[in-house]
């Protein structure tokens, strides 16, 4: 069974169990147009599917796991979990290496990052500090072989949510995941100027509307906050609750509550209870 090998902030691991519950099975198509992790992408295993995201890095990183699984992982075994390595790796010139370096570059920052962050400065250069000894391993070189078995069933693309969704069909299964954008707080952003946006969310409200009428089933994971609700009129919305692990203070870490919202018309789902 093919397991995630990266580590994604916003990642919905804690909620996986429940968001299964939504797939249709058989042969539908999964559609994912915010990959990051990909974790349910991997939990379901479906026959056939897109994943797409705006970052050209995280896709190339998908395409090298799927067409040269060993050669990543040759790359990878050139460096180690040590801080000094860490910011070398980090300084390295994107414009001097091949892809299947990039894609190794990529991975290793992303494993010994501080929280599985993907934040870039002005210039678009990755900017995350050092995360620390107990980051986790590389992926293995079985694991990455197995991801690779499972990624020829998709097709990957570098796009804007709405061009990944825009070959939809009846029956087709599409799971959207965006970064939360909340007018009320502010949310970190891993993605830069570029990031999905209160600027998107009308977008986001007219894919979801198309996608009903064309007969495809969606799930959209949002905060609970009024723009969510905005987002889910009109649709079933289920309430859940789930850790924040990233916040601009300690003191802002803790239980968060989200919103799963689909147009499966025949899914019941009790609602979580109310966190004090």
């Amino acid at each position: 069974m093919a397991k995630p090998f990266l580590r994604w902030a916003g990642s919905k691991r804690q909620l996986l169990s429940r968001l299964v519950e939504f797939w249709p099975g058989g042969d539908a198509t999964y559609i994912e147009p915010f990959a990051g992790s990909a974790h349910l992408f991997f939990a379901l295993e479906p026959r056939s599917a897109v994943l797409g995201d705006t970052n050209s890095g995280l896709m190339e990183v998908y395409e090298i796991v799927r067409d040269k699984p060993r050669a990543l992982h040759e790359a990878l075994g050139r460096w180690t979990n040590d801080e000094s390595q860490y910011y070398e790796v980090r300084a390295l010139d994107l414009r001097t290496l091949c892809k299947t370096d990039r894609a190794a570059r990529l991975v290793y920052l992303n494993r010994y990052c501080y929280n599985g962050l993907y934040r870039t400065n002005g210039k678009g250069h990755f900017n995350v500090p050092y995360g620390g000894k107990k980051s986790g391993n590389l992926p293995s070189l079985s694991d990455l072989k197995k991801a690779s078995l499972l990624l020829a069933r998709a097709e990957l693309v570098t796009a804007d949510f709405a061009e990944t969704v825009q070959n939809a069909s009846q029956g087709d299964f599409i799971y959207l995941d965006p970064p939360f954008s909340v007018q009320s707080r502010r949310v970190f952003r891993e993605y830069g100027p570029v990031s999905f946006g209160l600027s998107d969310l009308k977008r986001m409200r007219d894919t979801l509307q198309h996608l009903d009428e064309l007969g495809a089933t969606f799930l959209l994971s949002y905060a609970y906050c009024p723009e969510g609700q905005t987002l889910a009129s009109g649709f079933r919305q289920v309430r859940v609750a789930t850790t924040r692990r990233i916040a601009s203070s300690t003191g802002s870490r803790g239980i968060a509550q989200e919103l799963l919202i689909t147009n499966v018309a025949t899914h019941q789902m009790p609602q979580e209870p109310e966190t004090q």
